[in-house]
């Protein structure tokens, strides 16, 4: 696994290697998938790397997956580091910067609206934040929110209060760092330069509102869901192009 990624990282960034061992019918041996953040960079090392003997004797075929069945219908936001990764790679490490414009706790809500079946003895935890990133060199700023919750087993408990706080915490401004790169467009162009662009597919009322506004979002009750939809991981029910190039 670290012998393909020497070799497959000099193309671009890869999001991820997972090596495995061959079906017992196949004989002996491994394959592995390699995710590319960019489809560029895949073709590139399909092409240079098909068929030739990279770290072991034998020659490696390489083929370009072209179908994933669990990505068909819904696609998945990337996750903060994720997110995080691709910025410092493109952009780099003082290419953007983010800040936590608020952070409220919202843990009730629920309850005074009526909810049932709660659990007594459980005390849920539950926080909204807020997050701006900017992109200084390209004039691009963003906001996002994201919601945590998460229910603290031994509410008598203070530690498992203020472990279970942090780790909301925590989760809400991951979530919230996720939706404001949501909407930052990377076109990279083949001289390697990066063009940079504000996207959107709807209205973004967080991008409008000011900072004052935004710090009142602890009177909203209902958010919808998509806004808080990351990434999964689907390897499974993949098929390849076994085409050389």
């Amino acid at each position: 696994q670290h012998s393909l990624f020497s070799v497959f990282s000099k193309f671009g960034l890869l999001y991820s290697v997972r090596a495995h061992r061959n079906a017992a019918v196949a004989g002996p041996g491994y394959y592995a998938i390699i995710k590319f953040y960019s489809a560029g960079d895949a073709g590139r090392a399909q092409h240079a790397c098909n068929g030739q003997r990279l770290f072991q004797k034998s020659p490696l075929k390489v083929c370009v997956c072209t179908k994933q069945k669990g990505f068909q219908q819904q696609v998945l936001a990337l996750n903060s580091n994720r997110c995080q990764e691709l910025a410092n790679h493109y952009l780099g490490f003082n290419g953007w910067s983010s800040r936590i414009i608020t952070l409220q706790n919202v843990s009730g809500f629920d309850d005074e609206n009526g909810e049932v079946g709660r659990k007594l003895q459980k005390r849920s935890v539950k926080y909204l934040c807020a997050v701006e990133v900017t992109l200084p060199n390209h004039g691009v700023c963003t906001r996002g929110v994201g919601l945590g919750e998460a229910d603290v087993e031994n509410s008598e408990d203070p530690l498992d209060f203020v472990t279970a706080t942090r780790r909301v915490q925590k989760l809400a401004a991951g979530k919230a760092l996720s939706s404001a790169f949501q909407k930052i467009l990377l076109v990279v162009l083949e001289n390697g330069k990066v063009a940079v662009e504000y996207y959107h597919t709807q209205e973004e009322p967080t991008d409008s509102l000011t900072e004052e506004e935004l710090k009142g979002l602890v009177q909203v009750n209902e958010l919808p869901l998509e806004w808080f939809d990351l990434e999964e991981e689907v390897l499974s029910d993949l098929s390849f192009d076994d085409e050389l190039p």
